[in-house]
């Protein structure tokens, strides 16, 4: 019983994060029908951006708390991830808008290796251990174990959920938002700036994107060029699991997901026995996916952002 309650929490951390990472697809797409998959990318470049600040402030700053330290790093992160992702759009998506599909999606899978790339020169290939800022003793509960920073983990997702959704149900922004997923034609008629929409969508999705490689590489402890592609395909099975272009179903499609890979790599070994162990976990999100994709396409809770309004 207790390595089924440790795994639902490791499954729950884990599903916040998925879930964070998986709202910047559901809202690109719900308003522009482009799966960006630089995304990825875009929480890798917040999570090495973090950890180059942290290391520079806590030798600037022998004596700050680790509380400071991770506070500040984690808004120049968000700036960097917000600055980037603006670009992106603008320079890649924004001139292939009207062309066929295939273009733009082309062009995302071109970025993420490009930014790859880019931080593979600026960072070095090699992991970097992420420091540990936070209290490290883990709490107690039922027989299971939390530490600081999985608490830390489902606190933000929390914060950062209830805001997004206040955003987009409760804000003039988030009205545009509704609107210019319906109909960007008739939107900017009713005076809504389609292309200022779309830029601050992009923002949004990267400021979570980068919390979300905050978490992921304080989680694991490391952080490295590569470490946002599989992070970021999960993610993207999260959203498709949800429901693509569904706020909810990205949340509710990354917990699950979480929770599936969590208990599963709990039980794999004795469901195979003894056949495949732990490192094997990576599976489950992909048969996921396959089953998804081929019994409900749509998602647990298919619909775009714009059914909502």
């Amino acid at each position: 019983m207790e390595i089924l309650l440790q795994q639902i929490i490791n499954g729950l951390v884990l599903g916040s994060m998925y879930a964070l990472i998986a709202l910047g697809y559901t809202m690109v797409y719900g308003i522009i029908q482009l799966i960006n998959f630089a995304h990825g990318e875009v929480l890798m470049i917040g999570a090495l951006t973090s950890w180059s600040c942290i290391g520079m402030m806590q030798a600037a700053m022998p004596g700050a708390p680790g509380w400071l330290i991770l506070l500040l790093a984690t808004i120049i992160a968000c700036v960097v991830a917000a600055t980037l992702n603006f670009t992106i759009e603008k320079v890649a998506y924004r001139p292939l808008r009207n062309s066929p599909r295939l273009a733009p999606l082309i062009t995302a899978i071109g970025m993420s290796i490009l930014l790859q790339t880019l931080a593979m020169i600026i960072w070095k290939p090699n992991y970097k251990p992420y420091p540990t800022l936070l209290p490290s003793t883990p709490f107690q509960v039922g027989g299971a174990f939390i530490t600081p920073t999985q608490i830390l983990i489902l606190g933000v997702t929390a914060v950062a959920l209830a805001s997004l959704v206040y955003l987009v149900n409760h804000t003039n922004l988030g009205r545009a938002m509704r609107a210019t997923a319906e109909n960007p034609r008739v939107a900017s008629l009713m005076g809504v700036k389609p292309d200022m929409v779309i830029s601050a969508t992009f923002i949004i999705g990267a400021v979570l994107a980068a919390i979300a490689g905050m978490m992921y590489a304080s989680n694991y402890g490391t952080a490295q060029h590569t470490m946002g592609f599989l992070p970021g395909l999960k993610a993207f099975t999260a959203a498709v699991f949800g429901g693509i272009g569904n706020l909810a179903g990205a949340v509710v499609g990354g917990i699950l997901l979480g929770l599936i890979e969590a208990i599963g790599s709990g039980y794999i070994g004795t469901l195979t026995g003894g056949l495949l162990g732990s490192h094997y976990t990576d599976i489950f999100a992909f048969i996921v996916l396959i089953i998804i994709l081929t019994l409900r396409p749509s998602g647990l809770l298919g619909e775009r952002v714009a059914d909502r309004a």
